[in-house]
């Protein structure tokens, strides 16, 4: 199966709840709560505003905390948090910018996000980090497969081309919000 993946703008803003309850209601599976910088009670606000059956397709990024108060799909590692708490053996997922990094870290996760695919729709200046020749020796080699998810200027008319490159699925920020 091919996973649609939202992630959260960075900023909190008026109705995202709602938007999220529509992400989660329609073709995306899981929306990943993004929020570098924030506080963990606003974080922890916005998550309580949802059903339960919507914090349950929840992953977070900063507050890892959170696992402990709301039933969450899981958690997901970065620069920020590399590694996953003590004693956890829920879902995880990360970030890699390389498919050396890929190669490596997808054992060990649910899925991991390999970015840039495409230039950023909402990071002005963040070009794609591949060709798409390093991605056709990638899905050859089988580098990429249905563990990764691609990130990055991804739309849904690009999830053609990531299916044949033998992405698992595709992630989005500034296409859904």
């Amino acid at each position: 199966m091919f996973r649609l993946i939202a992630i959260t703008s960075p900023d909190f803003w008026p109705g995202e709840a709602q938007r999220i309850v529509q992400l989660l209601a329609g073709d995306i599976q899981l929306v990943h709560l993004r929020k570098p910088g924030s506080d963990l009670e606003s974080c922890a606000g916005l998550l309580a505003s949802l059903p339960e059956w919507c914090q349950r397709r929840i992953v977070v990024h900063d507050h890892l905390e959170l696992r402990d108060r709301f039933p969450l799909h899981g958690l997901h590692l970065n620069g920020r948090h590399p590694e996953p708490p003590v004693g956890y053996s829920g879902h995880l997922s990360c970030s890699c910018h390389t498919l050396e990094e890929v190669a490596v870290r997808k054992a060990s996760m649910d899925y991991v996000f390999l970015s840039p695919i495409f230039d950023s729709i909402s990071k002005k200046g963040y070009s794609a980090a591949f060709t798409a020749a390093q991605l056709d020796d990638a899905a050859a080699r089988g580098i990429i497969d249905y563990k990764v998810v691609a990130l990055g200027g991804v739309t849904l008319q690009r999830i053609p081309q990531l299916q044949r490159w033998h992405f698992g699925g595709a992630a989005m920020l500034g296409s859904v919000w």
